[in-house]
Order: structure tokens, then C-alpha cells, then sequence
């Protein structure tokens, strides 16, 4: 039995138009400029850190952040899943493997988010942003979620799948197979680079490729031997 596990904002979900709008909001309140190109550029899954770079004061950090909350928390509807995910967690689940998100957003966040688009019962395995003190690129969010899915689920025999440099070089350092989709801050070169043994669209793209991959080759104890 293998172990899936995702990325959840940009890879699972289409969340791109809300937190675009949350983040523009906040770096006009601070007279910073913000596009897409800045998004990308300064993209960390450490939200602290991410503001430190666009520009804002350390001691504002907080301030920035219950903006953003505010913005974002009523444009959660915006969030809504990609096309064909729900479907291709269902085929992965119906295989046989244990799926599961591996996040840096907020437990508070992203749970209502499972509820609507209808994909919390194909994810029962969650690690988000505030179960531990460190956050993707670090091995360690991953990790427990390979602990939670439970015996027998080895790294070098599981997958993440995210569309983020810092998904790739986590599931690396890991030992897990790493699976880049492409979006606005998965750039397929930079996701080459950080460790991406294979590149897709979208995660539908993915499953298809990786279930007929799995057809063409027999069982263990169908195979010849000679």
C-alpha cells in the first residue's frame, strides 16, 4: 500500500484569486507594491518570512497577518478544486492508497476549505502549518505525516505531490518521490531543480499518468522469471 501525499493551496485547490487579493490588500495598506511576479519571486510557505521579503516591518508582522486573515476568511468560497481532483482521489483511494495533505497553512484555514470542495474524506492523513514548529522546505511536517498514515508506509515508498520548489526539496531530503504540478509559483525549471522527478498540469494529469503506469506492470507473483 502506498502512501499520497499533497500540497494543498495551488495543488489540490484553486486558491490563487483569494490569496492574491488578501496579500494585494495588505501590501497596499502598507505601501508596498504587489503583483504576481512579486508573489512568485518571494514565495515562501513561512508567511513570516515571505513578509519580511515584500517588505513589511518586523514589528508589524502580526499586524499584516490579522489583515490578511480578515481579507482572505471572506473569500473563502473563491477556494474551489481544481478540475477532475476529486475524481483522481477517488481512483488513488479505490487503488488501494492512503492519501492524505502535508500544508503550511493553518489548521483554522484550511479545514472549512476540506468541507467545501467536498475532499476531506478522501484526505484523512493532515499535517497543517501550526502542528509543528517548522514548515516546508524542513523534512519534519512530512515526516509525521508518513507516521500518521502508519506502519509500513517507508518514504522511498511514498509521493508528494505539490507545486511549490519547497515541496519538492522537502519530499527529497524525505526520500519520498516528488511530484511537481505546475502553477503560478511552480515554475517547471524551478521545480526541476529542486528535486522534481516528474513534472504534470494538474494533479488529474498525474493520477492518470501514475495509474496507467501502474497497469502496465504485473504483480510480483505474476511476473516471469527465467
Amino acid at each position: 500500500m502506498e502512501a499520497i501525499l499533497f500540497d494543498w493551496d495551488g495543488t489540490l485547490v484553486d486558491s490563487l484569486g483569494a490569496f492574491h487579493r488578501a496579500n494585494a490588500i495588505v501590501m497596499e495598506s502598507f505601501g508596498l507594491a504587489f503583483d504576481i511576479e512579486a508573489y512568485r519571486r518571494h514565495y515562501t510557505p513561512d508567511w513570516r518570512e515571505m513578509y519580511r521579503r515584500l517588505g513589511i516591518p518586523r514589528d508589524r508582522l502580526d499586524e499584516a497577518n490579522g489583515l490578511w486573515e480578515a481579507t482572505f476568511g471572506g473569500d473563502g468560497d473563491l477556494v474551489v478544486a481544481f478540475p477532475g481532483t476529486i475524481g483522481a482521489l477517488e481512483r488513488l483511494r479505490d487503488a488501494g492508497a492512503v492519501l492524505g495533505i502535508v500544508t503550511a497553512v493553518l489548521r483554522d484555514v484550511v479545514e472549512p476549505q476540506l468541507a467545501r470542495p467536498g475532499l476531506g474524506p478522501l484526505l484523512p492523513i493532515r499535517v497543517f502549518g501550526d502542528d509543528l514548529p517548522v514548515h516546508k522546505p524542513d523534512p519534519e511536517p512530512l515526516r509525521l505525516a508518513l507516521r500518521l498514515a502508519g506502519d509500513g508506509h517507508r518514504p522511498e515508498t511514498s509521493t508528494y505531490v505539490g507545486d511549490a520548489p519547497t515541496d519538492m526539496q522537502m519530499a527529497v531530503v524525505v526520500g519520498a518521490r516528488a511530484i511537481g504540478i505546475e502553477s503560478a509559483v511552480g515554475d517547471p525549471d524551478d521545480l526541476r531543480a529542486a528535486g522534481a522527478a516528474e513534472l504534470a498540469p494538474s494533479v488529474a494529469a498525474w493520477v492518470d499518468r501514475h495509474l496507467a503506469s501502474r497497469q502496465k506492470t504485473p504483480p510480483i507473483n505474476e511476473q516471469r522469471t527465467t
